[in-house]
C-alpha cells in the first residue's frame, strides 16, 4: 500500500524548495535590487497606513512580521523608533488577533499629533509607549521592568540609523529577546546601495544598521541571521538584519 502524502506538508516543502532556489536566482534578484534602489529614491515606504495609521513599511516586511509573531506568538514586542505609530499599531492588531500580549514604543520625540492618534486609537489598549532616548539608562530600566516577567519577548530596532546607536541598542537590548524568538534591525539596506540613498542623513554606506549588525554578530554568539527570510522576500529593508537567538 502506498504512503499517503499530507497535502499541507508537500506544499511546505514545495515553498521550502522555492525560497532556497531564490538565494542563486540572479534574474530575480537583480530585478529586486533595481526596484529596492528606485523605490529608495521615491521613498515608496512612505505611502502606506494600518487601520488608518500611517506605517513606514514595506509590505513585504509586514507580511514576514506576521508570520514571525503568529509563530513565535510574543506577550511583548518591542520597538525603537515611533514615527506615526503605525508599526506599533500594526503589531498590536497581531497580538489582539492572537488574544495575547503587549507592544511597547520608544522614540526621542513623541509628536503630540502622533501620540494623540496613537492614543485614540482601539488598538491602543495593548500599547505603551516610553519617550526618550532609547540607549539611555533611564529608558532602559523601564524597559527592562516591563520585560522582567516575560516569556516571549521580540524586537525591532527603527529609531537612529546611525553605526554607533544601532549597535548600542543591539547591546543593550539583545538579552531581552528570548531564546527562538527575534532581534529584527531596520534599514540595514542602507549599505546595499550608493550613498546618494541616504543623502544628507547621518548614516550612509559603510555607517549604517547593517555595519553594526555585522559588528555585533563578531562578539555576540547567541544571534544568527535567518537567511530564509531574506530569500524569501528579496524585496526587504531588513537583509541580514533578520536576527534569530538560538541561545
Amino acid at each position: 500500500m502506498e504512503k499517503s502524502t499530507n497535502p499541507i506538508e508537500e506544499f511546505k516543502k514545495e515553498r521550502i524548495n522555492r525560497i532556497k532556489k531564490n538565494e542563486t536566482n540572479r534574474g530575480l534578484i537583480r530585478s529586486a535590487n533595481e526596484f529596492m534602489k528606485e523605490s529608495i529614491i521615491s521613498n515608496y515606504s512612505y505611502n502606506f497606513s494600518w487601520m488608518g495609521i500611517p506605517i513606514i513599511q514595506y509590505p513585504q516586511d509586514m507580511m514576514s512580521i506576521q508570520e514571525i509573531v503568529w509563530r513565535i506568538k510574543p506577550d511583548l514586542i518591542i520597538e525603537t523608533g515611533i514615527a506615526h505609530g503605525g508599526s506599533l499599531v500594526y503589531y498590536a492588531s497581531l497580538l489582539e488577533m492572537i488574544g495575547n500580549g503587549e507592544v511597547l514604543g520608544i522614540d526621542i520625540d513623541i509628536r503630540k499629533h502622533n501620540k494623540k492618534a496613537i492614543e485614540e486609537h482601539p488598538m491602543f489598549k495593548r500599547i505603551t509607549m516610553i519617550e526618550g532616548s532609547s540607549v539611555s539608562k533611564e529608558v532602559i530600566e523601564k524597559v527592562k521592568n516591563l520585560a522582567k516577567d516575560k516569556k516571549k519577548v521580540l524586537i525591532c530596532l527603527d529609531s537612529n540609523h546611525t553605526h554607533n546607536h544601532v549597535l548600542e541598542e543591539l547591546k543593550l537590548y539583545s538579552s531581552l529577546v528570548t531564546k527562538g524568538s527575534y532581534l529584527i534591525v531596520y534599514d540595514t539596506v542602507i549599505e546595499d546601495f550608493p550613498e546618494e540613498c541616504s543623502k544628507g542623513r547621518p548614516w550612509g554606506k559603510g555607517r549604517n544598521p547593517k555595519t553594526a549588525v555585522i559588528e555585533f554578530l563578531k562578539i555576540n554568539g547567541d544571534f544568527i541571521v535567518d537567511k530564509d527570510i531574506q530569500n524569501k522576500l528579496l524585496i526587504t529593508v531588513a537583509p541580514g538584519g533578520y536576527l534569530k537567538k538560538i541561545r
